[in-house]
């Protein structure tokens, strides 16, 4: 059988590794695995959004409402943005996958910093569009301004903060590049680990409407993190209603379900999980930041849920990724994005006790 041709040059994503792979291959328990690779919320899902689940689901033969009225108006509150400028998908992912299938082809390319997220990169390849990146994994305003001029893409992609490094873009950078670009370029800024951000420093507050006088900018953000609910798959792209509209005809119907959409809408209505969510990180990652210190390693400044540790040669991330892994420690390996490093999601004091007490056997 013969595939399309586009395929052939698209690497598989890798997703972090569950804890039921750690428990059938190194027979550890299930309550003795650590996992810190996903950025999954580690106080687990808001109790009230565990019942609104338990409640709603009686009703899971029934298709959803696909208007998600609901939803779009308690982000449209949240934002102060019109219900006509929110597009709900199956995680924040799935918009990506819509605006590559409303935009790309094999003549266009995308645009996007060297370390990114690896669906920008499968969702343009999907369709044969060309990739160009930066020479950094920061989103140097200057170098994105010069490839835009060279390669004129269809798509750029500022993800702030940025996965799977951490850092992140200040407001004044990603409206420096966004006026730089013309208006038949979307610039997609991904904010999936903005409530982190936001709460770590002002000048990286980017808020939906910040964006919403440009016609060729979406926001991207998610319930995934800070919101506890990875598992219900659940994300939202706001822009102009024009782009929306355009956005709405790649979405297949009912493609979130019943159970996630009532989650999400009970999520949204309690921010003070939220502000638990990041108060934890905030107090826990300042461990990781010492520890760093303490041993000689390099580490990237974090916006985000998780902190990148990058080695020099005398560590190796792939052997250090395995070892972690028999102990029952899963972490996120970073070799597949070619940097010698790994990603490690902040978790409970607990489980940050675990990862510290093997990772410092393993680096002895």
């Amino acid at each position: 059988m013969k595939f399309n041709k586009a395929l052939e040059d698209i690497q598989l994503y890798e997703a972090g590794k569950p804890i039921e792979l750690v428990v059938r291959e190194f027979g550890i328990a299930p309550e003795d695995v650590v996992k810190l690779a996903s950025n999954e919320n580690p106080i687990g899902t808001n109790p009230a959004v565990a019942e609104t689940i338990v409640r709603n689901a009686a009703k899971a033969h029934l298709y959803p409402d696909d208007s998600m009225f609901e939803l779009k108006a308690a982000l449209a509150n949240l934002y102060t943005v019109g219900t006509e400028n929110i597009i709900i998908g199956a995680g924040s992912d799935q918009i990506l996958e819509f605006i590559s299938h409303a935009l790309l082809n094999e003549t266009s390319s995308v645009l996007m910093s060297q370390v990114t997220f690896a669906m920008y990169e499968i969702y343009a390849k999907q369709v044969g569009a060309k990739i160009v990146r930066t020479s950094n994994y920061t989103h140097k305003p200057e170098e994105f301004i010069e490839a835009y001029k060279e390669h004129h893409p269809k798509v750029i992609y500022i993800c702030t903060p940025n996965n799977p490094t951490g850092d992140a873009t200040s407001k004044e950078d990603v409206l420096r590049i966004i006026n730089a670009v013309d208006s038949d370029t979307l610039v997609v800024v991904d904010g999936a680990y903005m409530e982190y951000a936001a709460a770590k420093e002002e000048k990286y507050a980017i808020a939906p409407r910040d964006l919403l006088e440009y016609d060729n900018v979406i926001y991207l953000g998610t319930f995934s993190k800070a919101y506890g609910l990875g598992g219900m798959r659940i994300g939202y792209g706001i822009a102009q209603s024009g782009l929306i509209r355009a956005l709405h005809k790649m979405r297949p119907p009912f493609n979130v379900t019943t159970l996630s959409l009532a989650a999400a809408l009970e999520a949204s209505k309690d921010r003070a999980f939220v502000e638990k969510s990041v108060a934890l990180h905030q107090e826990q990652i300042k461990r990781y930041e010492a520890f760093a210190k303490e041993h000689n390693i390099e580490y990237i400044d974090s916006y985000t849920n998780f902190i990148t540790y990058v080695f020099s040669e005398k560590f190796d991330s792939t052997k250090i990724a395995d070892a972690l892994l028999k102990k029952g420690v899963i972490i996120r390996n970073l070799a597949s994005y070619k940097m010698n490093a790994i990603r490690i999601t902040i978790g409970t004091a607990k489980q940050n006790d675990t990862f510290f007490k093997y990772f410092t056997e393993i680096i002895a």
